[in-house]
């Protein structure tokens, strides 16, 4: 028997590599000889660097950043050669930079929240001579529109007083003038790949800060606050480039990231594509009995391109059988149920989310071992 296991990461309690390490420990106590197959993955959140750096052989980095609220972070980043450039890449994620899980309880602050942290990372790889960037999107606490990282690189904002502005969201509304051209002349040479499976514009109802503020600790009165401002903010960084991106999808992403990436010359492309193929995904999973995949939380926002949406769609071109396991499961199950030849949550009965986190590894052993001895028991 074959099996691939291709997890996403279960936020806050196990990475890619050790829900599919323990799902594969599970298996062999059923099939002694089963060939596990362990592929790390992510959709450009949480685990993209760990992904990367294990599909491509590459190696692990800490840079010294700001944080998401000023404090200093140290940042692991990797650095591979892809198969199409000879080219040193590194890997980047916001969500180690300026992440949600980062913050403390109780301390989320859309507000005062800035993406520095990704601006610094970047200029202390451009003076060691990289040109080639991916930068995963997911998990930010920050609604700054991107305005901190441009900060940092050499973009100036001024308010209506002519005080130069550092970036954050509190900021974008009071913006009345941006300088574009202070920009680092080496942005000019960098190939950026935008890694993100959110399609979400940067403004109005289906924006950064309506789907994602609150997550990130805004109340509604400061997501229609930040919401504006960022429109604001948006339309003087367009006029200063002469460009338009706005609306386009991933624009929205990391708090509108996204935007300030495209407007450096960043190219959008799916996260969990990207991994997935420099991971070998299609080639590995031909002639699979079986393929595992799964998340923290499989719901409506799955279907939207999620990783295991297209771990799916992988699995069903190569004639092999996806099954989704995750940590619960959420609305529109029905249309989940047409992805996937089963859809089972880890958790086995009522507990608390600390308890589920901390139980996580030992979850997932038990629901795979069940599931396989109904599957060894099928082909008696």
């Amino acid at each position: 028997m074959k099996v691939v296991l291709a997890f996403d990461s279960f936020k806050g309690s196990l990475s890619s590599a050790e829900a599919g390490a323990a799902a594969a420990r599970a298996i062999h106590s059923v099939f002694e000889d089963a060939s596990c197959d362990v592929i790390p993955l992510a959709d450009g959140g949480e685990g993209t660097v760990v992904a990367a750096v294990d599909a491509a052989s590459g190696t692990y980095e800490t840079l010294q950043v700001t944080g998401p609220l000023g404090k200093p972070a140290s940042a692991i980043i990797g650095l591979i050669r892809e198969r199409q450039s000879a080219e040193l890449t590194a890997v980047l994620e916001v969500a180690s930079i300026c992440g949600i899980t980062m913050v403390p309880a109780g301390q989320l602050d859309p507000i005062g929240a800035s993406t520095r942290g990704v601006g610094e990372a970047v200029m202390q790889l451009l003076d060691r001579g990289i040109r080639r960037f991916v930068i995963g999107l997911g998990g930010s606490a920050t609604n700054d529109g991107g305005m901190g990282m441009l900060a940092v690189l050499g973009a100036v904002f001024r308010d209506s007083e002519g005080r130069s502005l550092s970036g954050c969201g509190g900021e974008l509304q009071r913006t009345v003038s941006v300088r574009l051209s202070g920009l680092d002349p080496r942005l000019a040479d960098c190939a950026i790949t935008v890694a993100t499976d959110v399609g979400n514009p940067l403004c109005g109802p289906d924006g950064a800060t309506m789907i994602y503020g609150k997550q990130k600790g805004a109340s509604p009165k400061q997501q229609v606050m930040l919401d504006k401002g960022m429109g604001s903010y948006a339309a003087l960084i367009e006029a200063a480039s002469a460009a338009s991106w706005q609306s386009n999808p991933g624009a929205g992403a990391a708090g509108g990231l996204g935007f300030a990436l495209l407007a450096i010359g960043g190219v959008i492309e799916s996260g969990a594509g990207w991994l997935m193929s420099i991971a070998k995904l299609r080639e590995r999973v031909r002639g699979a009995n079986w393929v595992l995949t799964g998340e923290g939380r499989s719901d409506s926002q799955t279907l939207y391109g999620k990783l295991p949406i297209h771990v799916a769609a992988v699995s069903e071109e190569a004639g092999s059988r996806c099954i989704l396991l995750s940590g619960s499961l959420g609305e529109q199950m029905d249309e989940l149920e047409k992805r996937f030849h089963g859809c089972f949550s880890i958790v086995k009965e009522p507990a608390s989310l600390e308890m589920c986190i901390n139980q996580a590894e030992e979850l997932m052993e038990l629901a795979v071992r069940q599931l396989f001895r109904l599957l060894r028991g099928s082909e008696r």
